[in-house]
């Protein structure tokens, strides 16, 4: 799979198409890290501004589609009862989802031109950061300036201790949902390589990395995003992905045990984002030919992840290495 990527390397990296039943060490465990990974790349795509013809050629030739059900398919056999009957029924309702996107693609998209999907793209998300459904999560909870730097600052934290950096091709924030759904993306991708390669503390690390996030951060503004664009799409393509979008977190915050505390609309009190000191955020990396670069340094991890609660003075302190 090709597309834009919106967080990089800035050490070691790994290339290569992500496989979707890889025959590897710990197969049910990998199989679960991977397919999660494949899953949160896809919505990560699909919230992207498309500034070429690849995600459109991506949906209509019907791969998209082919290669959520795979990753769907993989994720059931290997689930061995995690998350309970709530994981086995949300797999139920995401395949569900993926047959409505098969046919509003059929039935609406399949002669679609890049300017029909830009403008379909501009006519839910607007030009400018629309207070609608904004997909940046800082925009939630958080009705003061002050508070949304604390949040945009622990997000960030979360980046740098993994060795993530913002891309500078695609001039995004890195709290927008597809930089978000990115990092969740490598962070699976990440447990399966640490699985097969690493011992069990560092596959512990990546593994409490994806809980903090979800409970401390997707898992609380996404749902209710999703409902908003919901009601702002309508219909049509990005009505069926925001649906896919709050299946999907359903199933990771069972997948993963936590308990994240969901913004209600009665939270929702947008103020406009000032970012500190006049410092831009950009996010987005090209992918080269078919290859998905990854994201396998490890710089400060154990110390965020261990010491962060204890000492936020001493965050990006800890024991340097690569995966």
């Amino acid at each position: 799979m090709t597309g834009k990527q919106p967080v990089q390397a800035n050490s070691q990296a790994l290339a290569g198409v992500l496989p979707a039943s890889p025959a590897i060490k710990d197969s049910p465990a990998v199989e679960r890290a991977l397919n999660r990974s494949k899953l949160y790349l896809l919505v990560s795509w699909s919230q992207l501004y498309p500034e070429d013809d690849e995600f459109l050629d991506y949906v209509q030739c019907g791969e998209f589609v082919d290669d959520g059900r795979a990753a769907l398919d993989a994720l059931d056999q290997a689930l061995d009862g995690i998350g309970g009957e709530r994981t086995k029924l949300k797999l139920v309702l995401l395949r569900k989802q993926f047959d409505l996107i098969e046919k509003v693609v059929a039935s609406e998209c399949v002669n679609w031109q890049l300017a029909d999907l830009q403008a379909e793209h501009r006519r839910v998300f607007s030009n400018v950061i629309t207070l609608d459904c904004p997909p940046y999560e800082t925009l939630f909870g958080n009705d003061h300036v002050f508070a949304q730097s604390q949040v945009m600052g622990d997000i960030a934290g979360f980046y740098r201790a993994f060795g993530v950096e913002l891309s500078r091709d695609i001039h995004e924030r890195l709290d927008h949902l597809s930089v978000e759904f990115e990092f969740m993306h490598f962070l699976a991708y990440k447990e399966s390589y640490s699985r097969c390669h690493d011992g069990a503390d560092k596959t512990q690390i990546v593994l409490d990395a994806q809980k903090k996030f979800v409970k401390n951060h997707v898992g609380r503004w996404v749902p209710l995003f999703c409902r908003m664009l919901v009601k702002k799409a309508g219909s049509g393509l990005y009505k069926h992905m925001a649906d896919l979008m709050a299946e999907w977190m359903d199933f990771e915050v069972a997948f993963l045990g936590v308990a994240p505390q969901p913004y209600s609309e009665t939270d929702y009190r947008p103020a406009t984002f000032n970012s500190p000191e006049g410092q831009a955020y950009e996010c987005g990396a090209q992918d080269q030919g078919n290859e998905l670069s990854l994201l396998l340094n490890e710089v400060g991890a154990e110390s965020f992840l261990d010491k962060k609660e204890q000492d936020k003075d001493k965050e990006g302190e800890g024991p340097v290495g690569n995966a």
